[in-house]
């Protein structure tokens, strides 16, 4: 920047400048003549640049052609000491980006952590910061940053080199008058333009035109009243800057003003107070009360955050999406339409472009061996190559002469010493490795010539630091597929190299055996002095072959022949005028690309003498190249732009450095975006010191194409050369705009010079054919010259798509007889034959059909302040898809002592900047703790390996923000319901619009046997009591599988009439009073059921409260008690002790218990008169159970329902008394109490019965009791499945030595309330398949409030059958089958057979039509066991009738139906029943209260969790629910708290390709937090309750955007 800084210009020269605009705009002056006027206004307040062109501003329009480079000219700092250096434009973009985000501040919640996850607390180590940002050594990337032993920094991912953007360079002064006037960024004497994103005051000046102008900028954002700009027109404040803390991006904003300005929102200023009060928003902890979407009002930070989030989605971000279209009932994808308004070439077809002629050189060497030959015999004592060692001092002189001798002897010894005299080990023509490090350049060059004389073909890799490298596989495979099997290297990096206990060195991952082979004169054998190497002319033999790593991390060898070795030396001799003798310093690597074909072949063929600097020497003093150059009088130097950013850090404390002597510096990344602002500050910098412009020569390379263009040193005066600075939007779209409104969003590009010598250049398009492009489209450079790599080793079909292009014109018709190789480059031949290169194939991401480079997003994202966040400037972008589109994913690394405030604003910064830049949305941007992205051998970043770990979820970053709500714009359309068929569409007999209707029933009830006269079940037990006294019915089984009790007939029976006795003496209750029952699963809670029947009570069972949690568990308790209105509880001692405890008292109020009574100890004498009912309508008991969304319901059963039961489930399962039945179930509700307590009583079959938490002590006891007991039938529930497949599946084997033997089992039913957990139940059946259980005997029942069961497999009937749906048609609730294994299909079992005396039918439940088969619906039920309607207290008569006496609404419409609120399909398959019948499946698909409806679609929340169990190890369960239409996703983390950020994403990207989801909450929590029931089902409403609540202590909770 320029060593004064801008004067603030005084009001009345602003009012003749906005007069000046108005009459532009106006048309009253031309654009010449206002850019006249205007210089000569301000001329006097702005430091004037020597050699600037008063007349500075030319038609923004100008071809980019070296005239127009006035514009660019830089001014020269004279020497003032605190020069800030960053990417000029680029910073100067950003800046004016955010700050036009600013006035808005984004209200994006902050995820919360866990304070184990954050290192530091961010409020206590947070200050705001420092906007005047006069702070030194700020931006600068300062010597310290970039110590620590990082290995050799490569620009791999925008490794170091990336850095370099963190510099201001001097602005062009278009922007300083802009700025000057619009105000918008701070004018106050900052020379930084950091003020602009930090401090949050607006700051509005300006007069008349002016103030118009300022006002439009922020009307984009902000409606601002007319008026209160009017009194600010010749009213300006200076100093304005406050430097408030910064944006709170926590709290939560009400008025935060719609970007669209759509709501019209009036932003009142008072006048003059122009950092108008902030409104202090509350930090989380305290947020507001709010309401939620169901108006209750809740108060947490959770809430707060959520309705932020809610608040910041709900204003447009983009123009809202074009209608999207649904075919054939199939939601598409939204293709993204071309927009009719995109940019377009519309230049003339380009011609090829041809270099210069290749001079002859009349005594040149015929090969580079000769060459060697020839300076090692003539000039043995010329110096060839100096190392330096880490002090700067010269460690080592290599001269031709040792460097011939040297090279001879490797190659004898290569050809002679390995391997027999019969088995050489090394042929000519054979590949081997080079390993050596990058400190000893003389070994490496001593090795590769003697490669070359030897005939043998080098391959030059890295030295691999550990057993493991990033990437070490892919070199093991390129090493692998060329047959290496020698490796040389040096004696110090042999020793340096990993090495086993024994001492020998292990085999690196993925790499083929290799012999190690010491290079060092001292181990090698002289050669015989007959013996001289072959010297042959150049031929097309291979010469060595480079390595290339590509987008995906596979590694490819390019292959370079003799002739395109020595043709390129030749090419790059004439280009860069190289003279024998000069000397050259060269800081890159010299094992391949620029600087293997500078200071190793090229400078070897013209006897040139190479000083080579270590990267290691770099890190402690970045000056020492410059240093070297003085020292020398080098006349060329070789370095990359990185090199060039840390001289000007540390070029401070340096005197004495003259680089005059200088003829050209080869900046061997110059075709990279950061590139050119490291030239103009070094050129700014160092010409002082003798610099001359026309030196600094960017160069463009690939490792196919090898030097693609190199500029050209300048004579001096000549022509400077040429910039382009174009619209960011024109390139996304592939076209070459020179970019002329928009000032931000533009890349600024220098040319890299002119096509080689001999060299011929098109530009291709990027897609399908390789036809020409236009003058003004981007596309892929092509050259065709000698001097090219020859094919990817082993690779043709590859080879052929890269090295044998052959460019067609647009007739179609080949541009030439020779093949094009393509570079690998995007860029196009601009005006004059210079080349513009604007970015990279491999760092190409197509996102909605624009093209986007990773090197600009980089670059961008280091602009942002603060500079220094990005650790060293390590940042990584790539691309990753995700639902048919590539999705732009950030990863830096951050600096250790980060907080995270900073880093969420940074995060946030960063999202602006690219979008307001590029207009594309960065999918996640994750930071990583320093040093911990996978590094390439060099110390840059390995972008695939990045990459992959993202992927896989191990990534482990710190920070994640993902904004998948503002990317992903191609979802399918939101679905519009359609008209179900009314009773209009004619219905024939049984089909309803063409289809069958869907209907089935279970068997008839038939003949009634003896037992089934009686109405009653006590009526049962007292005849059994009397027929078969001694029949044992109930056996408890303890946890270590012994018989802790059991009851005969008789024993029942008398213990029951004692219960009743004691209700009614001490009781005095009277008949049809209500008792709640609160034992532990065993006999005393059958006992009591029957004592209550007795004493003509209603009993209902409830499940005791956990002693270990009281708080939670007994006020449930209590509610079933209240609400059941019991009038008095029976229970055991122990939990009447519990009910009185302290604990209980905390959590309910105990007085209001009804009286408790203690059965332990029953009064002897029995009741005088056993009741009976004499309505068989009556009440029988009642059934309490909490649904999955957390709804208590009761349903009454009367006595005719209990019996019908009881018969059907008798009839299913041919119970007699003569069989066992094991039953591992809880007993309060449902099936589950009907087997425990009734079903063994009406049937007479004895009961085992195993209370699933004795399972918690000892897993085998169930499936021991079953083998044991030699049990045909036995019934569980999917927690103990679960808890079997969990804790037994190791020890089957063991299980088998004990005797455990299944293949009695005939049927094993899980007793549930929901879909069929089919993944559970078959590895359950895989798992014990070795202990002899049939597959075919694991099925699923169904059962729901209004009737506990409908489906249950029994006996005798066809195997369930399973289908596979298509989810997607799910979600518009069709049913379409599938083929196993198609993408989107769902498997579905059928839900065991119907129960004998039910009937079930599909219908609509919005029409309450009846629907065809294979329809899906919901599923409706008529049996004489339905229950007889909710018992509530408030008597909700509406929903009764509607859930238990439905009627469709045509078809038959006599029919009392209950409805189960379970949405399913019928469907007749081929098998028959038992009747001879074909049999008719019933699929249940999910309950349609747990269903979320969203975008119009029905979700069941299972397949969005299975989708989400699946993606990450660590996950082990996951619970879905919504909150304000937004998607919030439970997942439990089974491993470290790292881990728990690396699942955001991972959840993000499968919840959208499998479901087109956008999940709006990702929550992690420990184990055990998802709450589940007693059958196993998930409590979603109570995680929901308890997520908003903020009672889950997340580890972590991200708040998509």
């Amino acid at each position: 920047m320029a060593d004064r800084d801008p004067v603030p210009l005084p009001a009345e020269v602003r009012a003749k400048l906005a007069e000046l605009e108005l009459e532009l705009s106006e048309g009253d002056i031309t654009q010449k003549g206002y850019e006249k006027k205007r210089s000569k206004l301000i001329g006097a307040y702005f430091p004037q640049a020597p050699g600037m062109d008063p007349s500075m501003g030319q038609e923004r329009r100008t071809p980019v052609t070296p005239s127009s480079s006035s514009r660019y000219n830089r001014r020269r700092s004279s020497g003032s000491r605190d020069e800030r250096y960053r990417s000029d434009v680029h910073t100067e973009a950003v800046q004016a980006a955010l700050a036009k985000h600013k006035e808005r501040k984004m209200a994006v919640p902050m995820p919360s952590k866990r304070r184990s996850l954050v290192v530091q607390t961010s409020m206590d180590a947070y200050t705001p910061p420092d906007t005047s940002s006069g702070s030194e050594g700020e931006g600068q990337g300062d010597g310290d940053e970039e110590e620590g032993g990082d290995g050799e920094e490569e620009d791999g991912g925008g490794g170091g080199g990336g850095t370099s953007s963190s510099r201001e360079g001097s602005i062009s002064m278009e922007h300083w008058i802009s700025r000057a006037i619009h105000g918008t960024s701070s004018t106050t004497t900052t020379t930084s333009s950091t003020a602009s994103s930090s401090s949050s005051s607006t700051r509005s000046g300006g007069s008349g035109a002016a103030a118009g102008r300022l006002a439009d900028v922020l009307a984009q954002h902000v409606h601002i009243s007319q008026h209160h700009l009017r009194r600010h027109h010749h009213h300006r404040h200076h100093k304005t800057e406050n430097h408030s803390a910064p944006p709170d991006v926590t709290g939560y904003t009400n008025n935060a003003p719609n970007p669209t300005a759509t709501d019209g929102i009036q932003v009142e200023r008072a006048p003059g107070a122009s950092n108008a009060a902030q409104r202090q928003t509350p930090k989380y902890g305290n947020a507001e009360l709010m309401e939620t979407g169901d108006g209750v009002p809740v108060s947490s930070r959770v809430s707060a955050k959520i309705q932020q989030l809610v608040n910041t989605l709900k204003r447009p971000k983009r123009p809202p999406l074009r209608e999207f279209f649904v075919d054939d009932f199939e939601e598409l994808l939204e293709v993204q339409q071309p927009d009719p308004n995109q940019p377009k070439a519309e230049g003339a077809q380009m011609v090829a472009m041809r270099g210069e002629q290749l001079g002859v050189v009349t005594n040149g060497p015929p090969s580079l061996e000769a060459a060697l030959q020839r300076w090692g015999t003539i000039s043995p004592k010329a110096p060839c190559l100096t190392t330096m060692d880490t002090n700067g001092k010269p460690l080592y002189v290599l001269t031709y002469g040792k460097l011939w001798s040297r090279s001879v002897k490797v190659a004898y010894n290569l050809l002679h010493k390995l391997g027999t005299k019969q088995e050489p080990l090394v042929r000519p023509g054979d590949r081997v490795a080079l390993v050596f490090p990058n400190n000893d350049p003389a070994a490496f060059m001593t090795a590769f010539y003697g490669c070359l004389l030897a005939e043998v073909v080098p391959v030059p890799i890295e030295v691999p630091l550990t057993r493991k490298d990033a990437g070490s596989q892919q070199i093991g495979f390129l090493l692998g597929s060329c047959g290496v099997t020698v490796a040389l290297t040096s004696d110090a990096c042999h020793k340096g190299l990993p090495k086993s206990p024994t001492g020998e060195i292990p085999q690196f991952k993925g790499w083929p055996k290799v012999l190690w082979f010491v290079t060092e004169s001292k181990h090698l054998s002289k050669p015989p002095r007959d013996w001289f190497p072959q010297i042959k002319e150049a031929n097309q033999d291979t010469a060595y072959i480079e390595y290339k790593t590509c987008k995906d991390g596979s590694v490819l060898g390019v292959t370079v022949m003799r002739i395109a070795l020595l043709t390129h030396c030749q090419a790059l001799t004439q280009s860069c005028s190289y003279t024998e003798a000069e000397t050259i310093v060269n800081v890159l690597d010299f094992k391949k690309d620029v600087g293997l074909w500078h200071a190793v072949l090229t400078s070897v063929m013209n006897m040139m003498h190479v000083i080579s600097i270590p990267y290691a020497l770099m890190k402690v003093n970045p000056l020492s190249w410059i240093q070297k150059v003085y020292q020398y009088k080098a006349k060329v130097a070789c370095v990359k732009s990185r090199d060039m950013h840390w001289a000007l850090v540390a070029h401070r404390d340096q005197r004495d450095i003259n680089l005059s002597s200088l003829c050209m510096l080869v900046v061997a990344d110059g075709a990279n975006p950061w590139s050119i602002s490291s030239c103009d500050a070094f050129l700014n910098v160092f010409q002082t010191k003798g610099l001359k412009p026309e030196v600094i020569c960017p160069c463009a390379s690939s490792p196919e194409a090898l030097t693609v263009a190199i500029r050209r040193p300048l004579e001096e005066g000549s022509t400077p050369p040429g910039r382009g600075v174009l619209s960011m939007q024109g390139l996304s779209h592939g076209v070459i705009r020179v970019d002329s409104e928009e000032k931000l969003s533009v890349l600024t590009l220098q040319d890299v010079g002119s096509v080689m010598p001999g060299g011929l250049m098109c530009v291709v398009r990027l897609e399908g054919v390789p036809l020409l492009c236009k003058t003004d489209e981007i596309g892929e450079l092509c050259v065709c010259t000698v001097a090219t790599g020859t094919s990817y080793y082993g690779l043709a079909g590859m080879t052929k798509n890269t090295f044998e292009v052959f460019p067609l014109s647009d007739n179609g018709t080949p541009i030439g007889e020779f093949p094009f190789t393509r570079s690998g480059l995007l860029g196009f031949i601009g005006p004059g034959g210079l080349i513009f290169v604007a970015g990279k194939m491999d760092g190409l991401m197509v996102v909605g059909g624009r093209r986007h480079n990773a090197d600009d997003i980089v670059a961008t994202a280091l602009a942002v302040e603060p500079m220094k966040f990005v650790y060293r400037g390590r940042i990584a972008v790539f691309s990753i898809t995700v639902l048919h589109d590539e999705r732009i994913v950030v990863v830096a690394e951050q600096r250790p002592d980060s907080t995270e405030e900073d880093s969420f604003q940074w995060m946030s910064r960063v999202l602006q900047a690219i979008d307001s830049i590029h207009q594309v949305g960065v999918y996640c941007l994750a930071l990583v703790p320093s040093n911990t992205l996978p590094k390439t051998p060099l110390g840059g970043i390995h972008l695939s390996e990045t990459k992959q770990l993202f992927l896989e979820g191990a990534l482990h970053p710190c920070n994640v923000l993902m904004c998948p709500h503002t990317c992903v714009t191609n979802l399918p359309k939101p679905r519009q319901k359609q008209p179900e068929i009314g009773p209009a569409s004619v219905m024939v007999g049984n089909l309803v619009s063409g289809k069958r209707i869907a209907q089935a029933s279970g068997r008839d009830l038939g003949q009634i046997e003896d037992n089934d006269q009686f109405l009653f079940l006590s009526e049962v037990l007292q005849w059994r009591a009397q027929t078969t006294p001694d029949h044992v019915l109930y056996t408890l089984l303890n946890s270590r599988g012994t018989i802790a009790s059991s009851l005969t007939c008789v024993q029942l029976h008398k213990r029951a009439e004692k219960i009743a006795a004691m209700l009614a003496e001490r009781g005095h209750l009277q008949d049809g009073d209500h008792v709640a029952l609160v034992y532990p699963p065993g006999i005393d809670l059958i006992a009591a059921f029957y004592g209550c029947l007795y004493a003509g009570c209603v009993p209902i069972t409830v499940r005791p409260p956990h002693p270990q949690n009281i708080a939670t568990t007994l006020p449930t308790v209590k509610m079933i008690v209240e609400v059941s209105r019991s009038v008095c509880v029976m229970t055991t001692q122990v939990i009447c002790k519990l009910l009185r405890s302290k604990e209980a008292l905390a959590a309910v109020d105990v007085r209001t218990w009804p009286p408790v009574m203690d059965t332990d100890d029953l009064p002897k004498k029995k009741p005088p008169l056993l009741y009976k009912p004499s309505n068989p309508d009556t009440l029988a008991y009642l059934d309490f159970s909490v649904s999955t969304t957390g709804m208590l319901a009761g349903v009454k059963m009367s006595h005719t329902a209990t019996s019908a039961f009881c018969r059907s489930i008798k009839l299913q399962c041919e119970l007699y008394p003569s069989r066992e039945v094991a039953i591992c179930l809880d007993p309060y509700c449902g099936l589950g109490f009907v087997l425990w307590c009734l079903c063994s009583v009406y049937s007479g079959h004895q009961s085992i019965l195993i209370p699933p938490s004795e399972l918690e002590v000892n897993p085998a006891l169930w499936l021991s009791a079953v083998s044991q007991h030699k049990v045909r039938d036995t019934f569980c529930s999917y927690s103990v499945m679960e808890l079997c497949t969990k804790g037994l599946g190791l020890q089957t084997d063991s299980l088998k030595s004990r005797g455990v033997d299944l293949s009695r089992v005939r049927t094993c039913v899980v007793v549930a309330e929901e879909r069929p957990r089919i993944a559970l139940t078959q590895s359950f059946s895989k798992l014990f398949k070795d202990l002899g259980l049939h597959p075919r005997a694991v099925s699923t029942s169904f059962g729901c409030r209004v009737n506990l069961a409908i489906c249950l497999q029994g006996t005798s009937g066809p195997d369930p059958t399973t289908v596979f749906v298509d989810m997607r048609a799910l979600r518009h609730d069709r049913v379409r089958l599938v083929e196993r294994g198609s993408p989107h299909s769902l498997p579905l079992m059928e839900s065991g057979k119907i129960l004998p005396g039910v009937r079930i039918i599909i219908a609509n439940p919005e029409t309450k039509g009846p629907m065809g088969e294979s329809h899906l619906g919901e599923i409706w039920v008529h049996s004489g066991h339905n229950a007889s309607g909710y018992f509530t207290v408030y008597g909700d008569e509406a929903l009764q009738s509607d859930h238990f006496n439905s009627r469709l609404s045509f078809g038959d419409t006599q029919t009392i139906w209950a409805r189960t609120g379970y949405l399913g399909f019928l469907r007749r398959t081929e098998l028959t029943d038992a009747s001879g019948e074909r049999h008719d499946a019933l699929y249940v698909v999910g309950a349609l209260e747990e269903a979320m409806e969203l975008r119009g679609m029905r979700y069941h929340p299972i397949d969005i969790e299975t989708s989400v169990i699946r993606t990450h190890k660590s996950i082990t369960e996951c619970a879905v629910f919504t909150w304000t239409n937004l998607l919030v996703v439970v997942v439990e983390l089974d491993g470290s708290e790292q881990e728990a950020l690396d699942l955001v994403p991972l959840v993000t990207n499968v919840v959208l390709e499998e479901h087109y989801l956008i999940v709006g909450v990702v929550v992690v929590v420990d184990i055990g937090v998802i709450p589940i029931n007693s059958r196993g089902e998930k409590q979603r409403m109570h995680l929901r309750d308890g997520f908003l609540a903020d009672q889950l202590d997340p580890i972590y909770v991200a708040y998509n955007m």
